[in-house]
C-alpha cells in the first residue's frame, strides 16, 4: 500500500512538472521529462534511495565533526586566521569580474550575519530584511546628493535609521510569532518597497537615485573593484566580531532561549518583550550598513534592489549554512553568490541544477551545513 502511495505521489508530481515546462518545451517535450522524472524518481525509491542518504548523512556527519573541531580554541582561531589571511591575499591574483563577485559575496554574507540575530538566534521569521537593507541604502543616497554627507557619516546614520524602523517593526509584532509574524514583516518589505517607488518628490521613484557619492580616505577615492572588496570584508569582520560576542554573552544566551521556548523563556526571568525588540533592532541595524555599502558601491539605488524576493534571498543563505551558525551564514552566502555564477555557462538549465540543489540540501540536512537545532 505504501509503495502505491508513493507511485501515485511520483507520478502525479512528475506530471505537473511537465504541465509547467509546456510553454517552453511543447508537447512531446513536456511528455519526455515527466517520463525522465517518474523513471528517474523510481529509481530512486527502489535502488538508490537508502544508498544516497547514507552518503549524505555521512558527508553532513563530517561537516559537523570538523565544525566542532573547529569551533576548539585553538584549532578555531588558526582556522579562522588563515581563511582571513586567504582573503586578504587572493584578490590580488584576481581580475575584475572575480573581485565584484568576490565584494558581492561579502555584502550578502554580512547581511546573512545580520539576519541571523533575528532568525537564527532568536528564531523570529522575519521575511522583510531587504526593507531594511533599502532604507539604509537609500538614507545615504539622500544624504549624499542633497546634503553632501561622507560615506563615513552616513554608515552610522544608515545604521541608526534602518535599526529604528527595526524599533518600530519590534514594538508592532511583539505579540505575533510564527507565521503571523512572517506576514506582518511581508508586508513591511512591501510597504517600503512601494514608498521607494512611488514617492517621487523625494526617492525620485522607480527612476532611483544617481551620482551617490563613493567613500574618500583624506583626497584618496575609493572606486576601483580591490577598494571597495577590502571595505566589504573590514565591514564583515567588524560584523562577525560584534555579533560572535553578543551570540556567547548572556544577551546571546536569552536569545537562544526564546527560540527555543519563548514561555519557559519568560517564566525564568528573560524579558522576552525587550529582547525581542533588540534582535529587530541589531539585524536592521546591519543591515543599514549594508545599505549603505551598496549605494556607495554602485553609486545608484532604485526600488528594485529591496524586493521581497531579495529577503527570500538572505533569508535562504541563512537556512542553508544552518540557522544560529554564524559562521553558516557566511558559506551560505559565498555558496548561493558562486553557484549561480559557476553554472552561468549551462544557460537555460543553470536555475534549474540551482534549485534542484537547494531541494536535496534540504532533504538530506534540514539543519543546514554548520547549523544544529541548538547551540
Amino acid at each position: 500500500m505504501q509503495m502505491l502511495s508513493s507511485f501515485k505521489t511520483i507520478l502525479i508530481g512528475s506530471l505537473w512538472c511537465g504541465l509547467l515546462v509546456i510553454p517552453f518545451m511543447g508537447v512531446q517535450g513536456a511528455l519526455l521529462v515527466a517520463a525522465v522524472l517518474v523513471m528517474g524518481a523510481i529509481g530512486y525509491q527502489t535502488i538508490f534511495r537508502q544508498w544516497a542518504l547514507g552518503r549524505f548523512s555521512k558527508m553532513g556527519l563530517l561537516l559537523s565533526g570538523v565544525y566542532s573541531r573547529l569551533r576548539t580554541p585553538v584549532l578555531g582561531r588558526r582556522f579562522w586566521g588563515i581563511g582571513v589571511v586567504a582573503l586578504l591575499v587572493v584578490p590580488i591574483f584576481l581580475n575584475n569580474y572575480y573581485l565584484d563577485i568576490l565584494t558581492l559575496a561579502l555584502l550578502y554574507a554580512l547581511l546573512a550575519v545580520g539576519l541571523n540575530i533575528t532568525v537564527g538566534l532568536t528564531g523570529l521569521l522575519d521575511l522583510g530584511y531587504a526593507g531594511f537593507y533599502g532604507i539604509g541604502a537609500y538614507a545615504y543616497a539622500l544624504l549624499s546628493t542633497k546634503w553632501g554627507l561622507s560615506f563615513w557619516l552616513g554608515v552610522p546614520f544608515g545604521a541608526v535609521i534602518a535599526a529604528s524602523f527595526g524599533l518600530l517593526l519590534g514594538v508592532i509584532t511583539l505579540r505575533l510569532r510564527g507565521d503571523y509574524l512572517a506576514i506582518v514583516t511581508l508586508g513591511f518589505v512591501q510597504i517600503v518597497y512601494l514608498v521607494l517607488n512611488n514617492w517621487d518628490s523625494l526617492t525620485n521613484g522607480p527612476n532611483g537615485i544617481l551620482q551617490i557619492k563613493q567613500p574618500e580616505i583624506g583626497s584618496f577615492l575609493l572606486e576601483q573593484p580591490i577598494h571597495f572588496y577590502y571595505l566589504a570584508l573590514f565591514f564583515l569582520i567588524v560584523a562577525l566580531f560584534v555579533v560572535y560576542r553578543i551570540a556567547y554573552s548572556q544577551m546571546g544566551r536569552a536569545f537562544c532561549a526564546i527560540r527555543e521556548d519563548p514561555i519557559a523563556a519568560e517564566a525564568m526571568g528573560i524579558d522576552t518583550t525587550r529582547m525581542k525588540i533588540l534582535a529587530f533592532v541589531l539585524g536592521a541595524g546591519v543591515a543599514g550598513v549594508a545599505g549603505v555599502f551598496f549605494a556607495a558601491k554602485y553609486t545608484f539605488v532604485s526600488p528594485e534592489s529591496f524586493t521581497f524576493f531579495e529577503s527570500v534571498r538572505i533569508l535562504t543563505m541563512v537556512v542553508l549554512g544552518g540557522m544560529g551558525s554564524l559562521f553558516g551564514a557566511v558559506l551560505g552566502a559565498f555558496l548561493l553568490t558562486f553557484l549561480p555564477e559557476m553554472l552561468r555557462g549551462l544557460d537555460l538549465y543553470r536555475m534549474l541544477i540551482f534549485g534542484a540543489t537547494l531541494v536535496l540540501m534540504m532533504m538530506v540536512r534540514p539543519q543546514g551545513l554548520l547549523g544544529t537545532s541548538h547551540k
